[in-house]
């Protein structure tokens, strides 16, 4: 505990040397931890920003612009056409490093008129462990990191965020739609839309946490361990596949393996090994 503490401590410093901020706030766990405490230490010089777009759920959108109402902090949202840019939607390994890259020159811009210090990002220590080349957009347009720097872990803003009574404290984390579609497959709209309803539905049948991945017409659901069981009720496996089906998909499979963050980077991870 003395540790988290600590960890807070550093985070409200590095937060108040800031002196003013604009944040990219998803609605997430980390976001919103992020948003709580730079709200306490900034007042009215902290500014929240939430993307809309293609790749993002549309039940994000609105977690994000509840919890701002309620931090009572000025909150903006911003349209991005990330389905325009032809590099993006060939879907290459440095996907998210070109996504990044466009949504945060364009919120560096709306730093500058609203003459704000700093633009910072909810990534945390644990984000260092995984490929993220979005962190390389981030590092290139120097977006801070305040979770990074104090060096909390997801479980500790988990804790943190419990202690504090946030509702995302356990909230389960989420990650943009294009991260469901195989590296070298072309996203689509019509790819994700399929995919944010999918997943819609099956956690709307009490399952916190669950990935729809897409390789074209077949479906490869991920969930964690305790709810595979449950998933393989006759009724309930009935009505998944009906809905599935329903959606445009073929071929539905339970990934044996469960879930897990960043599955899609396996293979990428396997390349590196040979």
């Amino acid at each position: 505990m003395n540790i988290k503490k600590e960890k807070l401590d550093n985070l409200r410093n590095i937060l108040s040397e800031m002196q003013s901020v604009l944040i990219a706030y998803s609605g997430g766990v980390d976001s919103t931890f992020l948003l709580k405490i730079a709200r306490e230490e900034l007042g009215d010089e902290v500014t929240a920003v939430t993307v809309k777009s293609e790749i993002h759920h549309l039940s994000e959108t609105a977690d994000a612009k509840k919890i701002a109402q309620q931090f009572k902090v000025k909150h903006l949202f911003i349209d991005i056409d990330i389905l325009s840019n032809k590099k993006f939607i060939s879907n290459p390994e440095e996907r998210c490093y070109i996504c990044k890259k466009e949504i945060f020159s364009q919120i560096n811009e709306i730093a500058k008129e609203l003459s704000l210090s700093f633009v910072a990002d909810g990534s945390n220590h644990d984000d260092l462990d995984d490929y993220r080349p979005g962190m390389k957009a981030v590092r290139e347009l120097k977006i801070r990191s305040p979770l990074q720097e104090a060096l909390l872990t997801k479980d500790d803003i988990r804790f943190l965020s419990k202690e504090m009574d946030l509702p995302t404290w356990n909230k389960s984390s989420n990650s943009c739609l294009a991260t469901r579609v195989p590296y070298q497959d072309e996203i689509t709209l019509e790819k994700l839309k399929r995919i944010e309803q999918a997943e819609g539905f099956i956690h709307n049948l009490g399952i916190e946490q669950v990935r729809v991945r897409c390789y074209n017409k077949l479906a490869k659901i991920e969930v964690r361990e305790e709810y595979m069981l449950f998933l393989m009720e006759k009724d309930l496996r009935k009505k998944i596949i009906d809905k599935l089906k329903q959606l445009g998909f073929i071929y539905i499979t339970l990934d044996l393996q469960g879930y897990r963050s960043g599955s899609m980077n396996e293979e990428l991870n396997k390349k590196t090994e040979e």
